[in-house]
């Protein structure tokens, strides 16, 4: 009997450094990494080229400092080199677990990183290597979320895998409306237009520009991962109509 064939062959999954932080305040949980290194690992035996852009605000959020009173073009490089330390520390966590993985940075920092270029990265994606793209798009007044959708394009993902800490998108926040309605499927028009809190307005209008699928999921229900790749029916979904 063969196994099942994962529905997409190139995924790229937007990670936010707050999915790294666990129980904590802030920082990396050790205990997190182990476990969804572990998924990282069940997606890359079933053959799925994985790409990675992860936040970093588990450690800097730059948009909070800037209205604060610090800069913001400076406050989003911090952010950016925050991404980079979260980046190094999930590609260790890899490849303890001996999933081959390079992290490639939009800003130039060639002792601990690659630099970022197309056809390098598609290269490594073709050879089975997870790619952990950090540092952003490496410009300021641009959101990690910005630099995912960049990325999905430039690398044809056929899907952004919005790995957050809750199920999915809601009407409203769930935190402060028990009664918030969590949508299985939505337009990027529908996003958009209700300012709904999935991806930022640039994020989303380069998702719907480019036709990349979007899909919204609570990455700390273990086995989610797995199940988003395979094509099971998780989270809200958001693509044209």
């Amino acid at each position: 009997m063969s196994k099942p064939h994962p529905r997409y062959d190139r995924v790229l999954i937007k990670l936010s450094g707050e999915a790294l932080q666990g129980d904590s305040p802030y920082g990396l949980s050790p205990k997190v990494l182990e476990e969804m290194t572990g998924e990282f690992r069940e997606i890359h035996d079933l053959g799925v080229q994985t790409a990675v852009v992860i936040g970093g605000g588990n450690i800097f959020r730059g948009v909070k400092a800037s209205t604060e009173g610090m800069n913001r073009a400076q406050a989003d490089y911090m952010g950016m080199l925050a991404t980079l330390i979260n980046g190094l520390a999930l590609q260790d966590a890899l490849e303890k677990k001996e999933v081959p993985t390079r992290v490639m940075s939009a800003l130039e920092i060639r002792h601990v990183a690659e630099s970022y270029i197309r056809r390098r990265a598609m290269r490594h994606l073709e050879k089975g290597r997870v790619v952990i793209f950090a540092a952003g798009t490496g410009n300021p007044y641009f959101t990690t979320d910005t630099a995912a959708a960049l990325r999905a394009a430039e690398i044809g993902a056929e899907i952004i895998m919005k790995a957050t800490k809750v199920p999915g998108v809601y009407d409203r926040d769930p935190a402060g409306h028990p009664d918030a309605v969590l949508f299985d499927e939505l337009t990027y028009l529908e996003v958009i237009n209700r300012k709904l809190e999935v991806m930022d307005s640039t994020a989303v209008s380069m998702c719907m520009d480019n036709a990349i699928p979007l899909i919204v999921f609570n990455v700390t229900e273990k086995g989610n991962m797995v199940r988003a790749v395979m094509g099971e029916k998780i989270g809200t979904l958001i693509m044209d109509a």
